[in-house]
């Protein structure tokens, strides 16, 4: 396809006017389902306090000193003694001691002691489980059994819908380029409603499983070509400041989840419930026209023409002929198509050794803001408290986040706003792992405040990654960075469950992480106030100025990586969730 510098179409219709307002807002709004679902996990697999379930009906139940007639008061003796281990005896005489992966048949029937020295025989739990419902009706883990030696099925959800997210941005990131921008946004939210609400009436673990995965390739398709598609529509004064907020909408998907979970406490109503949060975008979505990007890069200018008249017409601007703005490059080696182009694979961001070095830094970076970013969001509900509460917070943070990049990376520079998120990302780490457990509110707290800083860098590194490459390799500098974000999220999950080694192995990894980020961050060169380099030699000149004032130059907030068509570029989305 060839490319077009539309940028004066922008200076007739307007850059951020009603009709590029209501495309973003309308956008937007679907970008909180995207979010909803990629952390809907929290809740889907909680794993509440179980035993085995014993091979008949009980006639008594007793922890400790403490008994029961009925085995549903079990929780509430096992809260009262702090034990893991009940003895209950069976209405045939038997009596059985249940723990939470084993049961043991005493041989004695005689007396009903809690304290037993004889001997036993140890069976597995082949009749099932007891959970605590106090908190919640049923996840995913008590309707399929997923504890013990299965556990790591429960384990797996979250990484595989991560995978799914990663294929998904292939996929969709490379139909959107070739069958349109439009279509592929109302096939993905389409495919959002469907799985979400598939994903509510699956009889089994694996087709939830696999309802999950293709719901995370619509919503990660979804949210590569949106990005996209409200960036193609919005002129460069106003482009980056909407790009970074569109986070802002996902985070509000997260804070939803939290509502949802202590108001539906049934893993598949709540499913369903948080799936029809699309259906607005899926009623409307058909009405979204195509972006002008695309129809000229398709060579459909009369389509382009009513797209570009109808935003005239919405922001009371004069109109403007396609065929006379553009007639410079509709003559040139875009329209006779006959250029050629040379192809760039993953090696050259290995150009030379600094070149080499700062791709491996970038993707470190990339891995550790996703690994972060999920890692706070998912362990949120193991810090005690109110595990709701937790949750909501952890997303609301991320707002003020953004409107913190905003505005120091044009103040302060993105180096240096970098550096400041990841090392104070490491240093909160280290906090979390002094403060006492039952410290709830101040671990909370710190957490929120990590959430924030790694919030900051996830959602600076897009922008400063494109703005240290090259025209002609911006595009796979980017793309590749996102590819290890996702790899980063599909580990997020895998991070969080190390807390059962060790408390706080999750923290301390990422801390390491997030420190190694921050110091090597501290080689990379301050892009604020430069020219976009669009030659290697350009870009290796970075490095040499990187010490020296740029203050004689106007920022470039506006006019990086977005203005370039090549960054535009469907696969590379900045929106790497």
């Amino acid at each position: 396809m060839g490319s077009h510098n539309v940028e004066p179409i922008f200076d007739h219709v307007g850059h951020f006017s009603r009709y590029q307002i209501f495309l973003y807002f309308v956008c937007a709004f679907q970008n909180i389902s995207c979010g909803i679902h990629y952390l809907a996990s929290v809740f889907l697999t909680m794993s509440p306090q179980h035993t085995c379930r014993p091979p008949g009906n009980v006639s008594q139940v007793l922890v400790r000193n403490i008994s029961s007639w009925r085995l549903d008061d079990l929780w509430t003796l096992f809260s009262a003694g702090h034990e893991d281990r009940v003895v209950v005896q069976l209405q045939n005489g038997e009596i059985w001691e249940l723990t939470k992966c084993h049961r043991f048949r005493r041989d004695n029937k005689s007396s009903l002691n809690y304290d037993y020295n004889g001997h036993k025989t140890s069976f597995p739990c082949s009749d099932g489980y007891v959970y605590d419902q106090s908190k919640w009706n049923s996840t995913v883990v008590t309707e399929w059994d997923l504890v013990c030696n299965r556990e790591w099925f429960a384990r797996l959800i979250q990484p595989m819908f991560m995978l799914g997210v990663l294929l998904g941005a292939v996929i969709f990131g490379y139909l959107s380029d070739r069958i349109g921008r439009r279509l592929v946004l109302w096939s993905t939210s389409t495919g959002m409603f469907f799985f979400g609400v598939a994903a509510g009436f699956t009889f089994d673990y694996y087709s939830f499983v696999v309802a999950r995965f293709l719901l995370a390739m619509a919503a990660s398709g979804y949210l590569i070509v949106v990005f996209v598609y409200v960036t193609e529509f919005i002129g460069m004064k106003s482009r980056t400041w909407a790009s970074i907020h569109m986070h802002s909408f996902f985070a509000l998907g997260a804070m939803m989840v939290a509502l949802m979970g202590y108001l539906v406490r049934t893993w598949w109503i709540y499913q369903i419930v948080l799936s029809t949060v699309t259906v607005p975008f899926v009623l409307c979505c058909w009405m979204l026209p195509e972006t002008p990007f695309w129809l000229l890069s398709e060579g459909r200018y009369e389509e382009a023409q009513k797209v570009v008249d109808t935003m005239a017409k919405w922001n009371r601007a004069s109109s403007c002929k396609l065929s006379e703005l553009l007639s410079l490059d509709l003559n040139g080696p875009v329209g006779n198509k006959t250029t050629e182009v040379k192809k760039h694979n993953l090696l050259d961001l290995f150009y030379d050794w600094n070149i080499g070095t700062r791709t491996l830094t970038l993707w470190l970076i990339w891995f550790t803001g996703a690994l972060g970013f999920y890692s706070f969001s998912l362990n949120s509900v193991n810090l005690g408290g109110n595990e709701y509460l937790n949750l909501f917070l952890m997303g609301a943070v991320e707002i003020p986040a953004y409107m913190f990049v905003c505005l120091g990376m044009d103040s302060l520079g993105r180096r240096n706003i970098l550096i400041f998120s990841l090392i104070s990302t490491a240093l909160i780490c280290g906090v979390i792992m002094v403060i006492p457990k039952d410290y709830h509110i101040w671990s909370v707290g710190v957490t929120m405040a990590g959430k924030f800083a790694i919030g900051a860098a996830f959602g600076l590194i897009y922008l400063y990654t494109a703005e240290l490459y090259p025209t002609l390799i911006r595009s796979l500098a980017v793309g590749s960075g996102s590819m290890v974000c996702r790899v980063g999220s599909i580990m997020a999950p895998l991070c969080v469950s190390l807390s059962s080694v060790w408390i706080f192995m999750p923290q301390s990894l990422l801390g390491i992480l997030a420190f190694v980020s921050g110091l090597l961050t501290l080689r990379l060169p301050e892009t604020l106030g430069k020219p976009l380099a669009t030659t290697w030699e350009e870009a290796t000149k970075l490095d040499a100025a990187k010490d020296s004032s740029s203050g004689e130059l106007f920022p470039t907030t506006n006019n990086t990586v977005l203005e370039e068509r090549e960054v535009i570029n469907s696969e590379d989305s900045g929106l790497s969730e």
